[in-house]
């Protein structure tokens, strides 16, 4: 047996030198294959659609509002009112489902550029103090506003257009009812386009940066900053003092940001990220922590290969990973009572399956109580739609925003 073991390894390792005739050759377009034309959108249902569900909590989808362009986030901030904010800046006003075509007045000069959208955040104490939170890319050139960079193409992650000279900035604006007053800077950046915004439980401000060099202390670009209700350095940061280290950080060593949610018990932050292809991420921020990138990832690089090794001992592995990914865009809690099977539950949209277009879906994640992943479940798998933004409205219900040139508000709420 052994002198037949050798010839057999080595016509194995043979084969495996030589290409496969049988595999097909893919266009690329630099380092990236080609997407196919991908799974055709179907019309949206005019009327609502019931789903069994796997833990029993059986639901009816509905379009809640219409005439969004490309929408990026929503904030609740009334009983009858949601604030949308779109891809481009544009913030609109949602009155009892009826959206107003105008865009709120007060809000931020953006615009659309990057891979990056609008985010809206409430204070923690929003119904004394009115205030809103806008991360938004802030134009650098003397442009028009109406100038924004090309939208996400319909089977991408995101659009690239022209690229203006732009950073990150987050305005606090008062809310009165009908549009914003007292807008201005809080923060602004040193380059880049509009990141996730969210306050956590300890009451701060915590700003994704995107861009530049993930792993040095001494740069913005690829962290997560903590900052105060006002835009200061709070000083029990974990850099702060430290002269090799810009004292806004809290977090490093990350890649495409999305989205960022407070989880409702802990108070910590969770926050969402893209891999190349495949090892999109959800991570606890914690301290001074590094979660790797580029240096470390679950996916493999556009043209096919391993990133780089899945873990190594100094960098924080993902709670949550998706291979191949569904390219996260929001994340959130569930805490309400209407749909009470899906208690504690997380929510994540996704805008595409498998780098294959029109495959876009919401992901429920069960887990317990030590934070770990017990089932998941894709939802709304058949509407083919790229899902931007999920959130808990102020009724107990999911509303989820799909991610087009004539966009939609979703409802989710329990079947009758």
């Amino acid at each position: 047996m052994k002198k037949l073991l050798w010839p057999l390894c080595t016509v194995t390792l043979a084969v495996l030198t030589v290409p496969l005739a049988g595999q097909q050759e893919v266009p690329m377009r630099g380092n990236t294959p080609v997407a196919p034309s991908g799974i055709k959108t179907p019309p949206l249902p005019t009327a609502p659609v019931r789903y069994e569900t796997a833990e029993g909590q059986t639901i009816q989808v509905s379009v809640y509002a219409r005439g969004f362009e490309n929408p990026w986030s929503m904030a609740f901030v009334s009983d009858d009112t949601i604030l949308v904010a779109e891809r481009g800046g544009a913030i609109k006003a949602v009155r009892n489902g009826v959206v107003d075509p105008k865009p709120v007045p007060g809000g931020p000069r953006a615009i659309g550029a990057g891979l990056s959208g609008t985010d809206l955040a409430l204070h923690p104490d929003f119904e004394r103090n009115r205030l809103v939170y806008i991360s938004y890319t802030k134009p650098l050139d003397d442009q028009p506003a109406a100038a924004p960079a090309a939208p996400p193409a319909a089977g991408g992650r995101g659009g690239r257009g022209a690229a203006p000279r732009t950073t990150v900035a987050v305005a606090r604006a008062v809310w009165d009812g009908k549009g914003f007053t007292d807008t201005r800077d809080i923060f602004v950046g040193t380059g880049g386009s509009g990141g996730p915004i969210a306050f956590g439980g300890d009451g701060m401000l915590y700003v994704a940066h995107g861009g530049g060099d993930t792993q040095s202390t001494k740069t913005l670009g690829g962290k997560i900053l903590r900052l105060t209700d006002e835009g200061k350095v709070p000083p029990d940061n974990p850099f702060v003092g430290n002269a090799e280290a810009r004292p806004e950080v809290f977090t490093m060593g990350h890649r495409t940001f999305l989205r960022m949610a407070k989880h409702p018990l802990t108070g910590a932050i969770w926050q969402i990220e893209n891999g190349p292809n495949g090892g999109d991420e959800v991570n606890i921020l914690t301290p001074g922590t590094n979660y790797g990138w580029p240096l470390i990832s679950l996916g493999r690089t556009y043209g096919g290969p391993w990133q780089g090794p899945f873990t190594k001992e100094g960098y924080r592995d993902p709670i949550i990973y998706w291979m191949p990914a569904i390219a996260v865009s929001s994340i959130t809690f569930y805490t309400g009572d209407a749909l009470p099977k899906w208690k504690g539950d997380v929510f994540v949209t996704g805008m595409r399956y498998g780098e294959i277009p029109g495959t876009g879906q919401l992901h429920r994640i069960l887990i317990n109580r030590d934070l770990e992943e017990l089932r998941r479940e894709p939802l709304l798998v058949d509407l083919r739609r790229r899902l931007r933004d999920v959130k808990q409205g102020r009724d107990g219900l999911l509303y989820v925003l799909t991610d087009e040139a004539d966009a939609v508000m979703l409802k989710i709420e329990p079947a009758e």
